[in-house]
């Protein structure tokens, strides 16, 4: 393994750890000032967002956040690389809680990192947008009518 696949992991390792901890301070400094995020779908939080302040101002803070129980909702519960070079790690991870509106937002995230001097530059993450919809912007869509029968894993 090269030294720089090797760094990656561990950053990577640690920003999961932020989340799992919810330590957001911590996590923030991981990112470089200029980062990137390109969000799935066509929700209010989708779309690119670019620099650290607005990263974690309006689709961190507000956008996610601000839409979940304090106290009850725990991101990384659950997380694993699936792969990385010295350019990029895709990891993948699950979290949960209730939302605002007493939904449970248990939601399983893809992400790919892109890391460029010792920091996370962008992440392109994948997600549940119809969960997204119902817990976090309170607009139900159609669900299914029986529960999942093979759950997904990983």
């Amino acid at each position: 393994m090269s030294e720089a696949r090797a760094r990656n992991i561990a950053l990577i390792e640690r920003y999961y750890q932020c989340l799992h901890d919810g330590d957001m301070e911590q996590l923030a400094a991981l990112h470089s000032d200029d980062v990137a995020f390109n969000m799935l779908g066509s929700t209010p939080v989708s779309g690119r967002w670019e620099g650290r302040a607005e990263c974690f101002g309006p689709i961190v803070a507000d956008g996610v956040l601000g839409k979940l129980q304090p106290g009850q909702f725990q991101f990384a519960k659950k997380w694993r690389i699936m792969c990385a070079d010295d350019q990029r790690v895709v990891g993948i991870m699950q979290g949960g809680g209730p939302g605002l509106n007493n939904e449970q937002y248990d939601q399983t995230y893809c992400q790919v990192f892109t890391i460029s001097d010792g920091a996370i530059s962008e992440l392109h993450e994948f997600y549940d947008t119809a969960l997204v919809e119902l817990v976090l912007n309170d607009n139900p869509t159609q669900k299914p009518a029986m529960p999942q029968v093979r759950a997904f894993q990983f």
